[in-house]
């Protein structure tokens, strides 16, 4: 935090990080409720804006590495606050097709922070950085749906779509003023692009996999939670337990990020799998369900933040935005498949095993990316010799 431009960042990212917490609850209301469309209906909206994200973000990021941060942020800034101060007004169809150009021109918060961490941060450094980025991005997800949830209930969703309008703008702004620098000082600007094919490695994809497969254990573990408590006539005390999930990844992203050497990539993903799958036979209050997952979220932050330091690592400087992109795409396809595939089971099972299903699906990616990544090493090896 004592190195230049370090403590600034974090507490933007902070900030620029809680309308974006927000936004998911806010239009699941807004549809299906405000709307009348249902939750099927909604699904499909925020279904719509994840492809969109998926895809903005590599080339939002690709905007960075060749023009700079702020005329992409121009381009994102309007382009998302456009959406959120038109849409309360547009009918089903049209906020069906906008929501996916919305996800396109998003700003990308969460990929800015994690590429300007890598220019202001030491190498030696990052990995505590990105722990903290982690940690902070916890408690984001913890205060913004609290808030969209307030105001859309309490006031309108209207409202709270307009409010998320505004809070686009003043992020915009801000990021456009501080100009967090996306190259460190000793890093050469103007450099030629490698070809992707010469970065976009089988390490890379791999690393990119570990990331797609902890948010595909997160959102499925979502699902599995509200299911089990709304079997049990508990499901107002989903929000309790995401809280305690979301507690326990905080304390295991502060552990990440102080010990001097943390566990490989692949074994906090196995952890976060093999951790997930006992809280199949776990029942009773909220409480129990939650303390039974929360060894499983102790792993959460952690593999995102060496995720991102890994990724920094192997992109190189002229590519990093691109890479950092990639990285929010695997993320996000992560979320879209992790909610449906696990819902699909709880449907068509019973609840509590969609915790299981959602282990086995981790420590499937876990494998798939380590396999990926011992690959490319293999290949690097037979090179050398």
């Amino acid at each position: 935090m004592a190195l230049p431009g370090v403590r600034t960042l974090m507490i933007l990212n902070f900030f620029a990080r809680i309308p974006t917490a927000a936004v998911g609850m806010t239009l699941t209301l807004h549809v299906a409720i405000t709307l009348g469309r249902g939750y099927g209906a909604a699904g499909l909206v925020g279904a719509a804006g994840t492809v969109g994200i998926a895809l903005g973000a590599p080339v939002m990021g690709r905007i960075v590495d060749r023009y700079g941060l702020r005329p992409m942020l121009v381009l994102t800034t309007i382009g998302e606050a456009a959406f959120w101060f038109t849409g309360p007004f547009m009918a089903y169809p049209v906020l069906l097709v906008t929501s996916f150009v919305a996800g396109v021109v998003t700003i990308p918060a969460m990929s800015i922070g994690r590429q300007a961490i890598a220019a202001l941060v030491p190498e030696d450094q990052r990995r505590t950085a990105y722990s903290l980025d982690s940690v902070m991005v916890e408690l984001c997800f913890m205060i913004g749906p609290v808030v969209g949830v307030a105001l859309a209930t309490q006031v309108s969703t209207k409202v709270a779509m307009i409010a998320i309008a505004g809070s686009v703008i003043l992020v915009g702004v801000a990021l456009y003023v501080v100009n967090p620098a996306v190259r460190g000082t000793d890093e050469k600007t103007g450099e030629p692009r490698p070809p992707r094919r010469e970065w976009l490695t089988r390490k890379m994809i791999g690393v990119l996999v570990f990331g797609l497969g902890a948010i595909f254990v997160i959102a499925g573990t979502e699902v599995a939670v509200v299911a089990v408590l709304r079997a049990q006539g508990d499901v107002e005390w989903s929000g309790a337990v995401v809280v305690i999930l979301c507690v326990a990844s905080l304390i295991g992203g502060v552990v990440h990020g102080a010990v001097r050497k943390s566990l490989p990539q692949v074994v906090l993903m196995a952890l976060l799998g093999l951790l997930t799958i006992p809280v199949v036979f776990f029942g009773g209050p909220w409480w129990v369900i939650g303390l039974a997952l929360a060894p499983a979220s102790a792993m959460c932050a952690p593999i995102i933040a060496s995720t991102g330091e890994e990724v920094s690592r192997l992109a190189p400087v002229a590519v990093r935005g691109e890479a950092t992109g990639l990285q929010s795409s695997a993320f996000t396809l992560g979320a879209s498949l992790g909610s449906p595939v696990i819902g699909f089971v709880v449907d068509h099972t019973w609840p509590s095993l969609g915790f299981a299903a959602a282990g086995v699906g981790g420590l499937l990616v876990a494998a798939s990316a380590f396999a990926l990544t011992r690959t490319d090493q293999l290949t690097s090896a037979s090179a050398i010799s």
